[in-house]
């Protein structure tokens, strides 16, 4: 499948239903979904639930969704990252709906699996993504949120660019070791990208 993203080391794509075991091998691991879910994903989940997610937002979106990242050298899957457009408002941003198509705020996610960690690829594929953003999607900010006590996360947000906003706490009905210390947010003005030379 075409990319509809090439970084120096990652190719970007859309899913397809044949991704299926990749997924599994992603959301199935406890220590990447660590902070996400008290529970990991099994192949009917990920049938169920999670592609047809990913499949949706290409219907419903021509340049946002979540995509697949591989390696350039030799098409390891390495996880995903995700662009989608959001509505603003005033509650924590895990609950703003989704935006139209021309959505000025656009939310920045990603997930590699764990043999990927520490190779730079989140900070890699989130500033191209976030480049992206900015330059062909006409956003005016990209915002981004992750647990106060995921340290990793925080750190691939700020190398990307983004900057701390706010800490938010939320009553989750099955709370993971940490919840008490609060969701954080993180945002980037087109302003502010511009003003550092859109690095």
């Amino acid at each position: 499948m075409e990319p509809i993203l090439v970084t120096a080391r990652l190719a970007l794509r859309r899913f397809t239903e044949a991704d299926a075991d990749h997924l599994v091998r992603l959301d199935g691991d406890p220590e990447v979904m660590r902070f996400i879910d008290s529970r990991t994903k099994s192949r009917a989940d990920v049938q169920r639930d999670v592609l047809p997610r990913f499949l949706g937002f290409y219907q419903r979106y021509r340049e946002f969704g979540v995509f697949a990242a591989e390696t350039r050298a030799d098409g390891e899957f390495v996880g995903w990252f995700a662009l989608r457009p959001l509505v603003p408002a005033a509650d924590a941003m895990m609950f703003w709906d989704d935006g139209p198509p021309d959505g000025r705020t656009v939310s920045l996610g990603y997930r590699l699996v764990r043999a990927e960690w520490g190779n730079g690829y989140a900070t890699e594929g989130s500033r191209a993504l976030v480049s992206k953003a900015f330059t062909e999607l006409e956003a005016d900010e990209v915002v981004a949120t992750t647990m106060a006590v995921n340290t990793g996360s925080r750190r691939v947000m700020e190398k990307a660019g983004l900057r701390y906003a706010r800490t938010v706490h939320v009553d989750w009905p099955e709370p993971l070791p940490g919840n008490e210390y609060g969701d954080v947010e993180y945002r980037l003005s087109r302003e502010d990208w511009e003003g550092t030379g859109g690095r």
